[in-house]
This record gives structure tokens, sequence and C-alpha cells, in this order.
């Protein structure tokens, strides 16, 4: 009976061990998996381009390719990081001597707000050549 319970002690601390690792077990970065968990969400997809269109187009991005200063977002050319991080960091601290400030975390509901942005953009970019 006591083998038994030492067996069954370390079956449960094993089996506990193998339980943590893959909860954080993961390759991409949480920011990577908000996006896609955003992507696959039409309600936050909706909201992102909410954001974008009250926030971005009209002043300093276009919906449509034009030849224009407002920079397109939906194809596949990115002055300043097309990944999604980079993507995030230009939000937020912005680009120094260009309209393009930095909005920090300042959306209605924080960093989530800024990454559905991201997820409309991606949702709606433009298959690259």
């Amino acid at each position: 009976m006591k083998l038994f319970l030492k067996f069954s002690a370390v079956l449960c601390l094993v089996l506990l061990v193998l339980v943590a690792c893959s909860e954080g077990g993961s390759d991409a970065p949480a920011e990577l998996t908000a996006v896609q968990g955003f992507m696959a969400d039409p309600a936050a997809v909706e909201r992102g381009e909410a954001l974008f269109v009250g926030t971005c187009a009209g002043y300093c991005h276009t919906m449509t390719p034009e030849d224009t200063d407002a920079l397109f977002l939906f194809d596949c050319v990115w002055k300043h990081g097309g990944a999604d991080e980079e993507i995030f960091n230009t939000v937020t601290v912005g680009v120094p001597n260009t309209r393009m400030i930095g909005f920090g975390s300042n959306f209605p509901q924080g960093e989530d707000d800024l990454w559905k942005i991201i997820a409309f953009l991606r949702t709606n970019q433009q298959p690259c050549a």
C-alpha cells in the first residue's frame, strides 16, 4: 500500500508539472495570440474598424490606395515595420518628425483596442505578391 501511495504521489506531481508546462508552452508571443484571437472575432474586427475609421482614416491614413501623403495600411509596404509588435509600437510611441503621434494606451479599452485595430488591418490586408 505504501508503494502505491508513493507511486500515486509521484504520478500526481508529474501530471502537475506537465499541466503547468503546457499552459505556458506557446511559442507565439501573447500579443500575436491576441491579434489572432481578435481576427477570429467579428465583433472585435468591427470595433477595430470603427476605431480605425474614427481615429486614423481621414486624418493620416486612407481606406483605399490613393496618390496622397496619407498612408494606405492594407498593403504589404510598411515604412516602420509590418510585424504586429512593430505596428503596436509605432502606434504607441509614434514616429518622430512626422504627424504620427504616439497614442500610448489612450483608447477606451486600452491596449486591447489597439490590438483590435491591428486585427482589422490584418483581416483586410491585401495579399502580398
